[in-house]
């Protein structure tokens, strides 16, 4: 049943179509025009009887890709071993030669390249026959071109009317071409090439049948170019009139085998210095030898030579060198410490070498045996250098200078550590004790010095602090200078030795000015660094001191035990600091003031006391009011920068660390409280911590003098005794001296 011809029941397949264009038949070629029989119809449909050819290579099969060929097969490509026969017909012997090839084929684009490997003198252009290009089929299917399936081993192929068979090919060809299903044949051999067996025969026959002796100086040359053995000698002309021992140093060089002699000459010796004892030369081991005749010395004898200029002359060597010369030349073989070798008559022995002369020795002779030969006496000693008692007149350095020499030069100083122990932003790398002075006078018994050690220098200066009620005011005690150790005074061929940061301990005694003062306490960067540097500051190591306790006898053992036994029922094992003090230095085992600090500062317990939020942020806006600081946005974004993760906080550390790049006026105790308050389980809360900072936005109100002395001077020269007020003796005895204080018993 036919239906209508109405719109959607038409069987016409052009209703589909987009594409309408009209390909153009007509090219200009010669000049003149041409019809193009491959190109397509209407829309790029072909033509009745027209097929369009694959432009490229099929995909192996079950590895199809989506990709273009161009991305699928980059850098891969087909290699195959073969040659071609080519007619001569100009020679005289041969009437054809052959001439091998390899072939690639690139699968990217099927192009094929053909190149010759080049053969020693062939006369023949050889290298690239074929560039890279598509190669064309031989007619009549030129129209087409070459790919991945016309090859095989145990083929001939044609290109350009010249015939190439294939005899092999390498692993991954082998393998691709089996993944596209092509059966390979057996490899196949090529061919003899009449041309090449002459080349080999002509080339056997130049060879002589007695050959001469092959020397090789340039590998000896290459190998050891620049390698020099050195030994130390000594030639004895005593027994001459005027002679001496002289002492010589002898150069050895691998390169071509030669020596050179070079004497030393001493100073004030009275000879002539000369530039060499013996220039570099062969040595022979027989000299003086009588000199040789002319043509005496050579690489080959000459027997006879017959024979006329018309005729041609002819040479008979002597193929067993009876008329050579014989002599015989020092080796490395034959130089050892201890031989005497002759330098043209005279004796010179070998009493020592260098580093690198007795290194090649015992690598290439197994020599172990490197003890010098003892020739002269050991040196006198150096009279000692009197130095004048220091004359009162600038410091004792450059009083010093003036001794060494006519031109005093200035007194070096410890550049890098003045750099590395300078102040730095917050860390003002000072140390400083509080001090009594040591006297009997009950008028300054009680005053209070300020000790203020500088280590960029190793100099320290005195303050005197305000008593009340004393009527001594604050004043400069002594101005900042270097301080002498009382112990050892000045003395002739040294000069004093001044006090360095490792003998600054509480409980020294310190002379200045005649004045003796005992140091009762330190800051807190006095005992940061004591404790991170144990081994620079031993009075201050644990270990240390816990080895001087278990010295004790068991008498005072017995001692500790009653104390403890009288303490513990009544406070559980906790002591006040007096009585802990009395306790150890009464044991008499040599612990010093410091180190009852140190120890008591390890067992001590007590409450971190609270402090005012809200005073210490009226402190710190109060600091940076006075310093004018008002870029909190961009400490701010330096915070936000550095959070990474975008938690709103960020470790300790790293706060501190940005808060010492943006120089903030905070005094370090009163930072490291505020940072203490604003810290939870995550971090630091950065937003609160500068929106408590910022007095520009949120003013915090005013604060007292006091207020601010508190995190100014308190907290640096109280020396930590404020906190010993509980001392756990219990824990301390039971990890010293491995008892409980309740048993009185291991």
């Amino acid at each position: 049943m036919a239906l209508p011809l109405m719109p959607g029941n038409s069987p016409n397949a052009q209703l589909k179509k987009e594409r309408f264009h009209k390909s153009q038949h007509f090219i200009v070629y010669g000049g003149g025009m041409v019809l193009d029989l491959e190109k397509p119809g209407i829309g790029g449909e072909p033509l009745v009887g027209q097929k369009f050819l694959p432009k490229y290579s099929v995909y192996p099969k079950g590895e199809g890709s989506d990709l273009p060929s161009w991305v699928a097969f980059d850098k891969q490509t087909l290699r195959f071993d073969a040659y071609f026969k080519e007619p001569e017909y100009d020679a005289k012997v041969e009437t054809h030669r052959i001439r091998k090839c390899k072939i690639f084929f690139y699968l990217e684009d099927d192009t094929i390249h053909v190149i010759e490997p080049s053969f020693k003198n062939s006369g023949l252009p050889q290298g690239t026959l074929i560039h890279r290009h598509r190669i064309p089929l031989p007619p009549p299917n030129d129209n087409q071109f070459y790919n991945v399936f016309h090859f095989n081993i145990n083929k001939d192929i044609v290109f350009y009317s010249r015939t190439f068979t294939v005899t092999d090919c390498d692993l991954f060809t082998k393998n691709f071409l089996s993944k596209l299903g092509i059966t390979l044949n057996e490899p196949a051999t090529v061919p003899e090439d009449p041309y090449t067996n002459l080349r080999l025969q002509h080339e056997a026959s130049m060879n002589p049948l007695r050959p001469y002796e092959r020397l090789h100086p340039l590998k000896q040359f290459l190998e050891n170019d620049g390698k020099t053995l050195r030994f130390y000698c000594l030639w004895d002309d005593t027994d001459n009139l005027f002679g001496d021992q002289r002492e010589l140093v002898l150069h050895y060089y691998l390169a071509d085998d030669t020596i050179e002699v070079i004497e030393v000459i001493p100073p004030n010796s009275g000879r002539v210095h000369v530039p060499k004892f013996l220039r570099r030369c062969k040595l022979p081991k027989n000299a003086p030898v009588q000199m040789k005749p002319p043509g005496a010395v050579t690489a080959r004898t000459v027997l006879n030579v017959f024979g006329t200029m018309n005729e041609g002359k002819h040479v008979v060597l002597d193929s067993c060198d009876i008329g050579a010369a014989t002599d015989e030349f020092y080796k490395d073989c034959d130089l050892a410490i201890g031989k005497e070798i002759n330098v043209f008559g005279r004796r010179v022995l070998l009493t020592d070498c260098d580093e690198f002369t007795k290194a090649y020795y015992r690598f290439k002779y197994g020599t172990e045996d490197f003890t010098p030969v003892q020739h002269k006496a050991p040196p006198a000693p150096k009279p000692p250098r009197l130095v004048p008692p220091y004359n009162g007149f600038g410091s004792e350095e450059d009083s010093l200078g003036n001794c060494h020499g006519l031109m005093p030069k200035p007194v070096h100083k410890d550049f890098k550590k003045f750099m590395e122990k300078d102040s730095s932003g917050l860390n003002s790398n000072v140390l400083r004790f509080k001090a009594r002075m040591m006297t009997t006078d009950p008028v300054h018994r009680g005053r209070v010095f300020l000790i203020t050690y500088f280590l960029s220098d190793d100099s320290l200066s005195v303050f005197e602090l305000e008593q009340k009620n004393s009527a001594i005011c604050t004043k400069i005690f002594a101005l900042k200078s270097r301080l002498k150790i009382p112990a050892i005074s000045l003395i002739v061929f040294s000069i004093s030795i001044f006090m360095v940061k490792n003998e600054m301990n509480a409980g020294l005694w310190v002379w200045n000015k005649s004045q003796e003062f005992k140091k009762c306490s330190a800051n807190r960067h006095k005992k940061k660094k004591c404790s991170v540097f144990a081994e620079k500051f031993p009075i201050t190591n644990v270990g240390t001191i816990f080895s001087k306790l278990r010295s004790i006898s068991e008498d005072k053992q017995n001692e500790v035990r009653a104390f403890l036994s009288h303490n513990t029922p009544v406070n559980c094992g906790f002591v006040s600091f007096e009585s802990f003090r009395d306790l150890v230095m009464g044991l008499n085992c040599g612990l010093t003031e410091h180190e009852v600090l140190v120890l008591a500062r390890r067992f001590s317990e007590h409450p971190a006391p609270k402090e005012d939020v809200t005073l210490m942020l009226s402190v710190a806006q109060h600091y940076l009011r006075r310093n004018r600081f008002e870029d909190y946005n961009l400490l701010s974004a330096r915070f936000v920068h550095s959070d990474r993760q975008k938690s709103e906080r960020l470790p300790a550390e790293e706060v501190r660390n940005i808060c010492k790049a943006f120089m903030l006026p905070i005094p370090e105790s009163l930072l490291e409280a505020l940072l203490t308050e604003y810290a939870d389980g995550g971090g630091i809360d950065y937003h609160g911590f500068v929106a408590g900072l910022n007095w520009l936005e949120h003013p915090a109100p005013a604060v007292m003098t006091d207020d601010i002395l508190k995190y100014e001077v308190s907290a640096r020269f109280d020396g930590g005794r404020s906190a010993l007020k509980n001392i756990n003796c219990s824990s301390l005895v039971k990890e010293i001296f491995s008892f409980s204080p309740n048993k009185g018993e291991a």
